[in-house]
């Protein structure tokens, strides 16, 4: 049975010189306490990159464009001690947006410099594969969570 997909989606911009990724702090469910990208589940029938323009809206009221996603790969999340928390992410970037972020139910959006990305405050997967992804990376991996479903336990080579 396939798992379940995802999208997750880092929005940037350019300010002060310097280019900055909007993250936002999880309030609750899986990973609360967490900064993370915007981003959540797929309804039945959409697309990952239309998931991604509708998450962004709930999560941040920030209005992005499908055509101005650029996608940056699939990554494969195994949870062996609690399996319904396995899922397949797919990831964006997006560069052109309209709007200010605000606060919602599901996190408090935030900017951060690509040099002060707050990784110790996230999945341990992230410091592996993120700080790529934003320098203009595509990324496909599999991460194996441990009992504690906190922590990355094993990162198969083959790809997702």
């Amino acid at each position: 049975m396939p798992l379940p997909e995802v999208c997750v989606c880092y929005v940037l911009r350019e300010a002060g010189g310097r280019t900055e990724v909007l993250l936002g702090r999880k309030k609750h469910g899986l990973g609360a306490g967490n900064y993370v990208g915007l981003g959540g589940k797929l309804e039945p029938g959409e697309s990952a990159a239309d998931a991604a323009v509708r998450e962004v809206a709930e999560e941040s009221g920030l209005v992005v464009a499908a055509v101005d996603l650029e996608s940056r790969g699939r990554l494969t999340y195994l949870f062996p001690h609690r399996e319904e928390w396995s899922q397949v992410s797919n990831v964006f970037v997006v560069r052109t947006f309209a709007g200010d972020p605000m606060p919602s139910d599901e996190l408090d959006p935030e900017w951060f410099a690509l040099d002060e990305v707050p990784l110790a405050e996230m999945w341990d997967d992230a410091r592996r594969w993120l700080p790529g992804v934003l320098a203009g990376a595509t990324v496909r991996r599999t991460y194996v969570f441990g009992e504690d479903l906190a922590t990355v336990v094993d990162e198969p080579d083959h790809v997702a």
